[in-house]
Order: structure tokens, then C-alpha cells, then sequence
């Protein structure tokens, strides 16, 4: 069951808090308005415009490239305006299994799990936790709040929890620390620590910041260590904490500016 936690706006009928259509929007598809206005995907939005739904001052739009400034007309679809929704930023603890995508084409389960039952708008995973990986997920709605956090420019600092299938000495420590070359990406740490270790499993902390497709896993891999466990733990200054697995909450007003201020 979805657990959910500072429960945050249900879709307004009131937008003091929104953004504006100009500051969201200077002249994009039209697909991709929708999307920026928080109202769906832009694949999605794609879909509704193909289908004949969407209307542009009246007008039945069926090109998804369609130019459109949202601050200039009037956009409805089926029949009902859109206007910007309300930020919503939340973080979920992600649980391992779920893959980070809306619709997965292998019938796999994905996060969008864990928000059923909540009133939300559209929300969509800044970043990716791949599906064997768990922790800290953000979900927004506020595409130009997600691009800063993806910019690579930005080296917002992400830490993750590691367990890998062997004790940690100094030669792999090393070699994490060095970094390595693997199907022709330079892959780097911020930095790595010990947390703990037995006799044949270690706990590292991880620090990036940069984030290559399955960053962590093919670093160690090509040490000749396995990752049997893969925990995001922090993103800049915005910890995972208490909250359970599966369960999601509202980011507070100081979290998503620390978050704005990162690293």
C-alpha cells in the first residue's frame, strides 16, 4: 500500500503559487508545451495531439511541432483548458524492482506504483534509479527545476550506499578512486569511503557527480567486483532519512532550495 507523507496540494482550482504560461513556455511544440505546463509527458502529449484533442485558440491542432507561446493562446484538451499546474517536487524511497518510467514496454511494474491513489499532476523522474537499485527519487512536475538538477554543469553531489561481494582493500579503493574506461566513457567518483565489511561482503559510500547509464555497476564490474546492493542515499543536501520504502512525500519549501542551491 502507498504510503504517502506531507501530503502535498491536490490539483487547484486556485494557481496563486503557479508559474506563469511565459515563464514556463517561449515558443515550443506544442507536445511539448503540454508537458512544460505540467498537464502530461510529452509523448503523451504527442498521442493527444495526433488523436485530434488538443485545440489551439479554437482551432484542432494535429502536429505535436505545432509552434506554440502558451502565454498567447488559449490550449484545451477535450474540450477543457490547461493551465500550469501547481510545483509539485516530491521524493520517493524507491523500492528495488521497479523500473523508473511511466509505461514499460515488458509489462515490468514501475515507480508510478507507489503515487496510485494520490491526487497529483503529472509528475516525472528527474534522473533514473535503474531497477535493481533503490533510494532517493525525485518526481516533479517543474521542467526547468528538473533540467538544472540534470545539467551535467551543475555536478549536483549524489551519495550512494554500496554493497559489493568482497571485503574492500586498499588496491580496490585505489581503483575506484582512479576511475576507469569502459565502452569509451571515462567513469569517475567524487569520492568512496568504507562504511563496513565482513568476511566476503563490503558496504562503500559512493559519492558522484556526474551520472553515466548504470554508473557504479560497470565501475566496479570492471574492477572484477560485483554490486549486490545499490543505495541512493543523498542528492546535494537532501537526504533519503527515515522515510519507508515505497513511500513518497513533499519536498518543504527549505529542501527544494537547498536543492536549487546545489552543490
Amino acid at each position: 500500500m502507498t504510503r504517502y507523507r506531507d501530503r502535498p496540494p491536490a490539483r487547484p482550482g486556485s494557481r496563486t503559487n503557479a508559474p506563469t504560461a511565459a515563464a514556463i513556455d517561449r515558443g515550443h511544440g506544442i507536445a511539448r508545451v503540454l508537458s512544460k505546463l505540467g498537464y502530461c509527458s510529452r509523448t503523451q502529449g504527442e498521442a493527444l495531439v495526433r488523436e485530434g484533442r488538443v485545440r489551439v485558440d479554437g482551432r484542432v491542432v494535429r502536429d505535436p511541432e505545432h509552434r506554440t507561446l502558451a502565454s498567447a493562446v488559449r490550449i484545451e484538451v477535450d474540450g477543457r483548458p490547461v493551465a500550469a499546474e501547481t510545483p509539485v517536487t516530491l521524493m520517493l524511497n524507491k523500492p528495488r524492482g521497479l523500473v523508473t518510467t511511466r509505461d514499460d514496454p515488458q509489462g515490468r511494474e514501475t515507480i508510478y506504483r507507489c503515487l496510485e491513489g494520490l491526487d497529483l499532476p503529472h509528475v516525472s523522474p528527474v534522473g533514473r534509479l535503474d531497477k535493481a537499485s533503490e533510494g532517493l527519487l525525485l518526481l516533479t512536475n517543474d521542467t526547468a527545476f528538473a533540467q538544472r538538477l540534470l545539467d551535467p554543469a551543475s555536478h549536483v553531489l549524489k551519495t550512494y550506499h554500496v554493497q559489493i561481494d568482497r571485503p574492500a582493500d586498499d588496491a580496490l579503493l585505489s581503483g575506484i578512486r582512479a576511475g576507469v574506461e569502459d565502452r569509451g566513457e571515462h567513469l569517475a567518483v567524487r569520492s568512496v569511503r568504507l562504511l563496513r565489511e565482513g568476511e566476503r561482503t563490503a558496504w562503500l559510500e559512493i559519492v558522484l557527480d556526474e551520472g553515466r547509464n548504470r554508473h557504479i555497476r560497470r565501475l566496479l564490474a570492471a574492477l572484477g567486483t560485483d554490486t549486490l546492493r545499490l543505495v541512493r542515499v543523498s542528492i546535494g543536501a537532501l537526504a533519503l532519512g527515515d522515510l519507508p520504502k515505497g513511500a513518497v512525500r513533499a519536498l518543504t519549501p527549505d529542501e527544494r532550495a537547498r536543492l536549487e542551491r546545489a552543490p
